[in-house]
């Protein structure tokens, strides 16, 4: 089993910054891919990035420019910077880790991990 644990988020005006961080603990052999996604208020949940084990990232492309997704191997950890952030940014942000197993020299897909998400706000 893996747990995620978010933390970072909070309160802050248009324009500024937060850096959401996820620390991961348990099987973490068993993680390959991690990503965040947030969900605004009376909104779907939607993809903001991921990163894979080896550093390839993938942006939801209205993000990009704006969100930087990281991931430190060593530490178990990835985040999030934001910056120039808007209102609509305003949600909960997941983490979220995609879990594998190995199989007869093979890895497979077995199922998501989810952290318990943290608040972002964005308001004057």
């Amino acid at each position: 089993q893996v747990q995620l644990v978010e933390s970072g988020g909070g309160l802050v005006q248009p324009g500024g910054s937060l850096t959401l961080s996820c620390a991961a603990s348990g099987s973490i052999s068993g993680i390959a891919a991690m990503g965040w996604y947030r969900q605004a208020p009376g909104k779907q949940r939607e993809l903001v990035a991921t990163i894979t084990s080896g550093g390839k990232t993938n942006y939801t492309d209205s993000l990009k420019g704006r969100f930087t997704i990281s991931r430190d191997n060593a530490k178990n950890t990835v985040a999030l910077q934001m910056n120039s952030l808007k209102p609509e940014d305003t949600g909960v942000y997941y983490c979220k880790a995609a879990g594998v197993t190995y199989w007869r020299r093979s890895y497979y897909y077995t199922g998501d991990y989810w952290g318990q998400g943290t608040q972002v706000t964005v308001s004057s």
